[in-house]
């Protein structure tokens, strides 16, 4: 049987570049989203910023609404918020709800 190993493949924080590969996407386009409010970025200046966590997720889904729907960048923030919304109020509804 063969051995496994656990390896994890987490990645804790991308560059602008990074996030641009990882998306597919050019750095003008995920500065448009910076400017938007759909990504937070750490860092003061885009030659530092550190996307993390939730901003990963975020610029993922959001190429995917402008690449397969053709939505723009201001399109693209407002799915995002009431997908989110939505999301916030399905999880307070299931609380509610009897098993």
């Amino acid at each position: 049987m063969k051995k496994t190993t656990l390896r994890s493949d987490t990645v804790e924080a991308l560059s602008l570049q990074d996030l641009c590969r990882f998306c597919h996407a050019d750095e003008t386009w995920v500065v448009d989203l910076v400017e938007h409010g759909v990504l937070e970025p750490v860092g003061s200046t885009s030659g530092n910023w550190r996307f993390v966590g939730t901003n990963i997720v975020r610029a993922k889904k959001a190429r995917r609404l402008n690449r397969d729907l053709g939505i723009n960048t201001a399109g693209v923030a407002l799915v995002l918020a009431l997908l989110e919304e939505r999301d916030t109020i399905m999880r307070r509804l299931a609380q509610h709800e009897p098993v």
